[in-house]
């Protein structure tokens, strides 16, 4: 058997066994309308069989950024997969619709079949949460490219909602509550800074276990799954009560939370109303960063954020603690009124 592409770099055998060890993995994320299996030229999936009325595909795409150097600093890539689910599925959910598929894409300088078969386990585990299929994707071995031991890591999303489910963020109003739903960590953006203030400024190792963090070290907390919120918004969807919703990625509050509000209009947040993840004071402490660029680039505790009618929001809540999730009331939509160095300022904070 020829050897020539082997001897450049590319390794065919070792791309069949990522391709046999990830069977399993795939499988377990099967749902209806999946259509045969891994392994064609595209993968197939039957809306017609959901029963959508007025079907409105929804899409996303995205990657893990430098998380997935933690992942290399530590040696574990079994839950890097979560983080790019949650990144394509959150931002669909935010728009009302179900995550019907997953897609994902991995480029590595050396293909190490345990190794990714790790990554892909993780991406497996982020269907399984979201309820969507992994119905394919592509590993490409590119020496040259990247180094041996790296990776990078992306994903695309599609999801289904009625038309007339879609949320929008256009019937949000002046007065308008604002309920957070908590994150579970840093999830996925940020890491660029978070890496530069606790390695590089504050001297941190990814295995100290600061007092702040109550034991627990810093690798792994900075390894914490980005949070998946689709079932917990399903209820609230469902009940109709939700007018918008911001998916706090990167950018922070003051990027995500304006894309769901009509101009003219601003949020008004009040702090103090939910509890801040230790490791974002870790992070500012370590980098000695402005308190108010923390929100401007981390979501600070909130994943989520949804516009609901004042005169819903303890149905919302309600609703959201029955399905086991922990929401705070942490502000409301006000008129747009402040104008910083020329330009409106449409995230507002208060003290509680």
């Amino acid at each position: 058997m020829p050897h020539a592409y082997e001897a450049a770099g590319v390794s065919v055998e070792a791309g069949y066994e990522v391709v046999k060890r990830i069977a399993s993995h795939v499988d377990r994320t099967t749902r209806p309308g999946v259509v045969g299996g891994i392994g064609g030229f595209g993968g197939l999936f039957d809306l017609a069989s959901l029963g959508y009325r007025e079907p409105m595909l929804v899409s996303g795409t995205d990657g893990v950024g430098t998380k997935l150097m933690v992942a290399k600093m530590m040696d574990r890539h079994d839950t890097i997969g979560i983080d790019c689910v949650a990144m394509c599925a959150n931002d669909i959910a935010a728009q009302g619709a179900e995550p019907l598929f997953f897609l994902d894409y991995i480029a590595c300088g050396k293909n190490k079949p345990a190794q990714l078969e790790q990554v892909v386990s993780g991406v497996a585990d982020g269907c399984v949460l979201a309820g969507c299929a992994l119905i394919g994707g592509e590993t490409a071995e590119m020496p040259g490219m990247y180094d041996e031991d790296e990776y990078d890591l992306a994903g695309f999303c599609v999801g289904v909602a009625e038309r007339s489910a879609v949320v929008d963020g256009s019937t949000v109003r002046e007065g308008d509550a604002l309920i957070g739903l908590p994150s579970s960590g840093i999830h996925s953006n940020g890491f660029s800074l978070a890496r530069k203030a606790l390695f590089d400024q504050g001297g941190y190792d990814v295995h100290d276990t600061p007092d702040r963090l109550g034991g627990a070290t810093v690798g792994d907390t900075l390894l914490t799954p980005t949070t998946i919120y689709v079932h917990a918004l399903r209820p609230v969807m469902k009940a109709g009560v939700v007018k918008g919703v911001a998916h706090i990625t990167g950018g922070g509050f003051i990027e995500n939370i304006p894309r769901m509000i009509p101009q003219g209009l601003a949020a008004r947040i009040t702090l103090g109303g939910w509890p801040l993840p230790p490791i974002f004071d870790l992070i500012e402490r370590a980098g000695s960063i402005d308190h108010a660029e923390m929100f401007n680039v981390f979501n600070m505790g909130i994943g989520m954020v949804l516009a609901v009618d004042a005169a819903r929001a303890d149905e919302a809540l309600a609703l959201l603690k029955a399905e086991g999730e922990t929401a705070y009331r942490i502000g409301s939509i006000v008129k747009e009124r402040s104008i910083v160095e020329g330009h409106a300022q449409r995230v507002e904070f208060e003290e509680a």
